[in-house]
């Protein structure tokens, strides 16, 4: 593959994240054109914009200071290594450099996703609630394409930021540049990902503090509904919805994309490496790229088949449930792109890979539909353990009968039993396509195993990692219908819309709280693949530095080794502390929340009486100064141990961290993310009335069993949406970290 045919393939992921752009802005104004419904349905959500933006703006700020200091540590760092130390002709002060742009482009450009994202996303939720007024057609349609909004923006702009990076790094000059210039951008990664950890971190910390307070304080003691006006905490619950699940999940879905397509470029290179001098082709480097690009398009096709006119009404529905409507038709989207996507990575297999593998490129287009069959697992399996239709949920909510300790013990039961099927997909998923992979093995001769390892097995897991990406644009399409349709709902019963109206928005919040948790699984299902990817690249990193005997044991990690025990040990316990330290940030915020809720009514009581207005802009400043104060300590922590780890015990004990931090990682996001959200949608299972007792008389708000769920609730809220996500982006930082400072370990002990 010349040069000319590089510059072809790669105009393929940048005319499609153009057009992405392009179809993001169509949507946005489409979304715009609708109306904004009544004077009181402004004020609200020109409250809720006002917040956000204040929020984010000070948050911006402080990761941006905690980023250049970063960037500055990590050129440091690298700078100092000998020449002989890298494996590529670069100098250290050259490596030190890129690695500092890129770092510097990655973080900029996560920040300017989950940005932009966000703002049409607080521009929705009122025209969501004016079209819920019209029926639930329109609303859906305008809640999906909201949403949509900041999924192609930040799919977009992480895939068109990785292509362009490589371009200016090299990738053009040389069919031998092309294939060696990916290992010099994984600062790309790194930056997206510091900027993702901080800001679903911090977003996290926010929004729960401020809904733990309006929950506990309003619903519980003062028992009033949820999203009533008289609530001081309220308007700070509906700005968290933005902050956390969309500006905070569009930095973690940007890095993961991004650092997934570089790790894969990675062990592209190896493959190339491997097919020999008259063989090699930059196929293999760049066919991450075409295919999250392909991927693009497809979920772009996705959310066009959703359609208004395809909604039946409730009324016209045999009473059928609103929320199942709806949740009928995102479905249909979402299976239109993964089939869409099966068909487009296999043909990008057929095209790129063909050429230098005529017998076996078919085996990486298989890879690919493993990869995407296992994220229609993981929407599965997550729907079954967290919508009120199955099992689980309703476990809980029987539960829920008998107070909230029983309430607590069933939501726990259900968070540890939900890894199971999990790790069992992820297994098969890795499995399979990785034998897929080694039976191309006999095109690569001698050159094709690393020590035991099979170098296209290991590429044909990437295939599966950039397989389940293909589907990320809807995804996260998906996951910001959530917080615009919570957001639509505390609209309309502030505003005093009439109850059929809040039906159709409860419904739609219901359907919201199931997408976010299939995100919520998605993610961690992209995270383990990805780990695993990311972790190979480090393994190939070290291979390609070691020399002589020593590359034999490069892809051999020890763990009869003490300092690789040892820091397999640190590896599992970071993600207990972590978890700790995001789960106390949001009980310390809360308890501020908590005392100037509790303070409001008691010294106005006629808040509570509806004759004035709260304070509302106090509680968002409590919950914007615990977020950006109480996030720094456990993303430093994050940031600095796999550094600690890798200069004091060495590569060989950082791959250990990696591995073992990882797979504790994996299982305490699974737990806390799907276990919150059974726990909270136990709690719409009842505000729902389904919910009876023995004599068949609905248990609904109001009821001791639904005080109980609120509890459960309330302990799930920082689980799901602060420490478990946030852990999605911890697993890829802890790699991307690894991968970027590999050098520096391995100059540290020779």
């Amino acid at each position: 593959m010349n040069t000319l045919s590089i510059m072809w393939w790669l105009a393929v992921p940048i005319v499609a994240s153009l057009l992405a752009i392009g179809f993001a802005f169509g949507l946005a104004r489409w979304v715009l054109s609708r109306d904004t419904g009544t004077a009181e349905m402004r004020k609200i959500s020109d409250a809720i914009f006002t917040g956000a933006q204040a929020y984010l703006r000070r948050q911006y700020r402080t990761i941006t200071l905690l980023a250049i200091g970063a960037a500055i540590i990590i050129a440091a760092l690298l700078a100092f290594l000998s020449s002989s130390s890298t494996a590529n002709s670069d100098s250290p002060l050259t490596i030190a450099l890129k690695t500092a742009i890129a770092f510097a482009i990655g973080a900029f450009c996560s920040g300017v996703a989950g940005y932009i994202g966000m703002q049409v996303a607080v521009r929705s939720n009122i025209r969501v609630a004016s079209a819920a007024r019209r029926g639930l057609g329109e609303a859906l349609m305008v809640s999906l394409r909201g949403g949509a909004v900041s999924g192609f923006l930040v799919i977009s702009l992480s895939l068109l930021g990785v292509t362009v990076v490589y371009i200016l790094f090299g990738g053009l000059s040389s069919t031998a540049a092309a294939i060696t210039t990916p290992v010099t951008i994984v600062g790309f990664g790194f930056g997206a990902s510091f900027v993702a950890l901080f800001a679903q971190l911090g977003g996290g910390i926010y929004t729960k503090a401020a809904d733990v307070g309006a929950d506990l304080v309003g619903k519980v003691e003062a028992g009033i509904p949820e999203d009533d006006p008289r609530n001081p905490a309220v308007i700070a619950d509906l700005v968290g919805d933005n902050v956390g699940d969309c500006a905070g999940r569009g930095a973690d879905i940007f890095e993961s994309t991004a650092a997934e397509n570089i790790g894969a470029m990675i062990l592209g290179a190896s493959v190339a490496l491997a097919l020999g001098s008259t063989q090699q082709s930059p196929g293999w480097v760049i066919f991450p790229l075409v295919a999250v690009g392909v991927g693009i398009i497809c979920s772009m096709i996705g959310v066009l088949v959703v359609r208004k006119s395809a909604v039946r009404e409730p009324a016209q529905a045999g009473g059928r449930d609103p929320g199942e409507i709806a949740m009928g038709q995102l479905n249909v989207g979402y299976y239109t792109t993964a089939v869409l996507a099966a068909i487009g990575i296999f043909a990008t297999s057929y095209i790129l890979l063909r050429p230098t593998l005529p017998d076996h490129w078919w085996v990486f287009g298989l890879a690919g539909i493993v990869g995407i069959l296992n994220s229609i697992a993981f929407v599965l399996i997550t729907q079954y353990y967290t919508s009120g239709t199955y099992r689980p949920v309703r476990e809980i909510a029987e539960a829920s009968k008998t107070g909230p300790a029983t309430t607590i013990i069933s939501g726990l039961a259900v968070g540890f039993e939900n890894t199971a099927l999990p790790v069992i997909s992820i297994g098969i998923a890795l499995g399979l396509s990785y034998f897929l992979g080694t039976l191309a093995n006999p095109d690569l001769g001698a050159t094709a195993t690393h020590g035991l390892i099979s170098v296209p097995g290991i590429y044909a897991t990437a295939v599966a990692t950039m397989g389940m990406l293909m589907s990320a644009g809807y995804i996260l399409a998906m996951d910001t219908f959530g917080p615009i349709t919570d957001n639509a709902g505390g609209i309309v019963e502030m505003s005093g819309a009439p109850e059929s109206v809040r039906n159709i928005t409860d419904a739609l919040d219901g359907v919201g709280n199931t997408t976010k948790a299939l995100t919520k699984g998605y993610g961690i299902g992209s995270a383990a693949l990805a780990a695993f990817l990311l972790f190979s690249a480090y393994l190939d990193i070290i291979y390609e530095h070691a020399v002589g005997t020593a590359r034999i044991g490069a892809y051999t990690v020890n763990l009869a080794n003490p300092p690789v025990f040892i820091a397999g040990m640190i590896g599992a316990m970071l993600i207990f502390l972590f978890s700790s330290l995001a789960i106390r940030a949001v009980g310390n915020a809360a308890q501020g929340m908590i005392q100037e809720v509790r303070r409001q009514f008691k010294a106005n009581p006629k808040i509570m009486q509806g004759t004035a207005e709260p304070d509302y802009a106090r509680c968002v400043d409590i919950s914007t100064s615990a977020a950006l104060r109480q996030m720094v300590i456990p993303g430093i922590l994050v940031v600095g141990t796999p550094v600690l780890v890798g200069m004091v015990l060495g590569p060989e004990a950082a791959a250990g961290f990696l591995m073992v931090g990882t797979i504790g990682g994996i299982m305490m996001a699974l737990v806390m993310n799907n276990g919150g959200g059974a726990w909270d949608n136990a709690k719409k299972f009842i505000e729902a009335g389904y919910l009876k007792d023995e004599s068949g008389k609905k248990l609904g708000k109001g009821s001791p069993a639904h005080a109980a769920s609120v509890v459960g609730d309330t302990v799930g809220d920082p689980f799901k949406d602060t420490a478990g996500p946030s852990l999605h982006v911890v697993i890829k930082l802890l790699s991307t970290i690894t991968l970027v400072l590999a050098p520096l370990f391995i100059a540290l002990h020779k």
